[in-house]
C-alpha cells in the first residue's frame, strides 16, 4: 500500500494552513521483509497518521510515540524497528532503536520531522515601541497580531492581522489560547490593553513600562476583579537589559524577551512584587515561584528603589532597559 507524494504533500499543506502541528515521516531504509519502501512518507499528528504509508502496524506505535516527542521538543530524530524479542528502546548514535515483536522480521529506519505552527505575538497598543516590535517580530518566525483600539493598519504593514478594538471578550474569542502578549500601550489605554492581554490566556505577557507605573496598574487590576496570580505573573519592565533607549531599541529588547521565553532559554517571566496587591486581595492565593523568579524581583525592587532615590542603581531604564536614571528624569518613553 502507498500513497502518491502530491496527496502527502497537500495533507501538509491543510494542517499548515490550520495551523495544526504535524509531523513528515519519511522512510529512509528497509532490511526486507517490509511492507514500506524507501521514500514512502506519511503525514503524522499527535492523533496518528493524517495521510500516507510508513510501514504496517507493528511500527505505527513506535512512530507515533516519536511523533509526539517530537512536537513537544521541536527536534528531528531518526529511528530504526527492528525485529527482536523485547520491545526495549536504545541510542545507537543518532538512531533510536525500537524493539518490535512482531512476525515479519524486517527492518526500517525512518526519519521524523516535525513542522511546527509560527508562533503567535500579540502586539496590544500603538505606541512608537508597537510598530517597532510589529515590524521586527516577523523577521524572526513570529505572526503578529496588533490590537488597539481605532488602530490604523497602514501603520503595521508588517502584522499578519490589525484589529481595531481592544475589548477583552471579543479578543479571547478571536485569537486562540498560548500566545505571547506584549502591552505597548505606553499611556494610552493601559488598564483596557491589561484587561485584554489577560483575557488571551497567554503563555506569558509582558508589559512595556516602569516598575512604579506596574505596581500601581497592577493593583488597579486586582481591585477591579482581575485575578491576583494572572495580574502577578504579568512582566515588568519588559524586555532585557541592553541600554535600550530608541523605541526600536526597547522593541528590540521586549523580543530578546520572548524569542527567550519561546525557546525555553532563560525566560524572563518576573511576577510582580508580592506587596502589590489590593487591600481586599492581601490573602488571595499565590503561586509558589521558583528562586530564579524571586530573585530577579529583588532585582526589580533594587531598581525601582534606585530610581527613587535618583541614582543609576543597576541602571535600568523605564522599559527594561539599562540606561543611567537621571535624579530629574523626563517623562518616561514608557507613558509613566
Amino acid at each position: 500500500m502507498t500513497t502518491s507524494a502530491p496527496d502527502v504533500i497537500a495533507a501538509a499543506h491543510r494542517l499548515q494552513q490550520q495551523g495544526q502541528p504535524y509531523a513528515l515521516v519519511s522512510v529512509l531504509r528497509v532490511q526486507p521483509p517490509a511492507s514500506a519502501r524507501p521514500g514512502d512518507k506519511a503525514v503524522v499528528t499527535a492523533d496518528g497518521i493524517a495521510c500516507g504509508w510508513i510501514g504496517g502496524g507493528c511500527a505505527q506505535p513506535a512512530v507515533l510515540k516519536t511523533v509526539r516527542q517530537a512536537l513537544a521538543d521541536g527536534r528531528a530524530r531518526v529511528i530504526r524497528i527492528a525485529p527482536t524479542d523485547e520491545s526495549a528502546t536504545r541510542e545507537l548514535g543518532d538512531v533510536l532503536e525500537f524493539g518490535m515483536a512482531c512476525h515479519s522480521g524486517g527492518t526500517i529506519e525512518l526519519f521524523v520531522d516535525p513542522v511546527l505552527p509560527r508562533a503567535t505575538l500579540v502586539v496590544v497598543g500603538d505606541s512608537p515601541v508597537a510598530a517597532a516590535l510589529a515590524a521586527l517580530a516577523p523577521r524572526v518566525g513570529f505572526n503578529v497580531r496588533v490590537v488597539a483600539h481605532g488602530a490604523d493598519a497602514a501603520r503595521f504593514p508588517d502584522a499578519a492581522e490589525v484589529i481595531g478594538d481592544d475589548s477583552a471578550e471579543p479578543l479571547a474569542a478571536r485569537i486562540a489560547p498560548g500566545a505571547f502578549v506584549v502591552v505597548a500601550t505606553q499611556g494610552r489605554r493601559d488598564v483596557p490593553g491589561l484587561r485584554a492581554a489577560l483575557a488571551l490566556r497567554a503563555r506569558c505577557v509582558w508589559f512595556v513600562a516602569s516598575a512604579k507605573k506596574a505596581q500601581v496598574l497592577r493593583a488597579s487590576l486586582i481591585e477591579s476583579g482581575a485575578d491576583p496570580q494572572s495580574v502577578a505573573a504579568i512582566v515588568a519592565p519588559a524586555g532585557q537589559p541592553i541600554g535600550a533607549q530608541t523605541p526600536e531599541e526597547i522593541a528590540l529588547s521586549v523580543l530578546v524577551a520572548v524569542v527567550a521565553a519561546r525557546r525555553g532559554a532563560g525566560v524572563d517571566a518576573r511576577p510582580a512584587d508580592e506587596a502589590v496587591t489590593a487591600p481586599a486581595a492581601s490573602d488571595a492565593p499565590r503561586a509558589k515561584v521558583s528562586a530564579a523568579a524571586a530573585a530577579a524581583r529583588a532585582r526589580l525592587a533594587a531598581r525601582a528603589e534606585a530610581s527613587a532615590a535618583g541614582t543609576a542603581g543597576d541602571g535600568g531604564s523605564c522599559c527594561g532597559g539599562d540606561a543611567p536614571v537621571s535624579a530629574t528624569p523626563p517623562s518616561s518613553c514608557c507613558g509613566s
